[in-house]
């Protein structure tokens, strides 16, 4: 028998496949893999460090480019935070606006990263096009209502830096009427295709037992058959009055991940059709009068004392800790990042497999490193 010795190889910084200078060393027997080293820092920017001279508004279009994906849901998790530190009470109204650009943004991470993954696949951009052409009908909202189509720095602490307006209320009902299409036309095209069945089914499983051990979170978790949900293990902002399920696979492999993230897609839309439902009748302004003033929010100085805050983001559980000691900048400043945490699985997830089906992997965990290098 040809006797073999393990050999190393390198993929990344710079490979389309690692979603961003992300390095991973890969060690192999003959095309079976051994073990995975994932190698961060390449995009380390002293976020967290930067916060602590920062004064609390200034840190909030930072937190956009975690995962820049979805600012939306990282200013959430930011603002409740300091909202707990200093008490500051948000109106209902802002509170429905925010749960409305939350679930959009999940629409959109989850359509554009399924994208990708089939791309990890090995096909040539149609199923990407389709999420980012639902992902760019978003955005315009999104440009509307912050002036920026991702760095959006809209919310606020106390709610949100402009209403939601009825030109951009018809934008959202315009694109709900389209939702249900897409999603048929998605999983049409995608979730009975044979080369994904092939590539994804019994790929990367991570068991149940597993994943509790490594703290991972969202479609990650879930597809391992754990129904963990923020939103429904320690409800925020109105969750609680919305009607919606938690999805969960069965397996935990790359499928069962895909199959989350597709009716993921289907109860934010639930969720927002309640929310705009509900919208008219909520009370209150979009911003808490008392912060209405930007030279309030700037001067902002919670009392000295510690807070955290988490939201379910489409990657997992995204939290934020700050320690306030009575000034205008955090003393300390600390951010629990899903793509970090997620990532420790992936060795366990890869060995046994084949070398080509590393990518297939990492894609399905859905990581942006903007939020694993802090």
């Amino acid at each position: 028998m040809l006797k073999t010795e393990e050999l190393q190889i390198n993929i990344g910084p710079q490979h389309p496949s690692t979603h961003g200078v992300f390095r991973m060393v890969a060690t192999i027997d003959g095309e079976t893999v051994v073990h995975i080293e994932p190698v961060f820092g390449y995009l380390h920017r002293n976020h967290e460090q930067l916060g602590e001279v920062l004064t609390y508004l200034q840190i909030i279009p930072f937190t956009d480019r975690l995962d820049y994906f979805n600012a939306m849901i990282n200013e959430q998790g930011y603002c409740m935070a300091v909202e707990r530190l200093a008490g500051i009470e948000v109106p209902e109204r802002a509170e429905y606006i925010r749960v409305i650009v939350a679930e959009l943004s999940r629409i959109l991470n989850h359509a554009s990263a399924l994208g990708f993954l089939i791309n990890d696949m090995g096909a040539w951009q149609t199923p990407l096009l389709y999420g980012m052409r639902q992902r760019e009908m978003i955005l315009d909202i999104f440009e509307a209502l912050g002036g920026s189509r991702m760095m959006c720095n809209y919310l606020r602490f106390g709610g949100v830096a402009r209403d939601l307006t009825a030109p951009v209320l018809e934008q959202i009902n315009q694109l709900m009427e389209q939702f249900p299409s897409f999603f048929d036309e998605f999983e049409r095209l995608l979730t009975t295709n044979e080369i994904l069945l092939a590539r994804a089914q019994g790929v990367g499983i991570l068991p149940r037992e597993l994943a509790l051990s490594y703290s991972v979170t969202g479609p990650l978790l879930r597809g391992s058959g754990i129904a963990y949900d923020v939103r429904k293990a320690e409800p925020y902002s109105v969750y609680d009055r919305f009607t919606f399920d938690i999805p969960v696979g069965t397996v935990g492999d790359v499928y069962d991940r895909y199959l989350v993230r597709i009716e993921e897609m289907r109860q934010s839309y639930r969720i927002l059709q309640q929310a705009l439902e509900q919208l008219p009748d909520a009370t209150g302004s979009y911003i808490n009068p008392a912060l209405k003033a930007v030279s309030k929010q700037q001067s902002l100085r919670p009392p000295p004392g510690e807070a955290y805050a988490r939201v379910e983001s489409p990657k997992g559980e995204l939290g934020y800790y700050l320690v306030s000691a009575g000034g205008t900048a955090p003393y300390r400043y600390k951010i629990r990042a899903p793509s970090f945490i997620n990532l420790s699985a992936l060795s366990d997830m890869c060995r046994g497999h084949k070398v080509a089906d590393i990518v297939v992997i990492l894609g399905s965990i859905d990581i942006v490193m903007g939020e694993v290098d802090r």
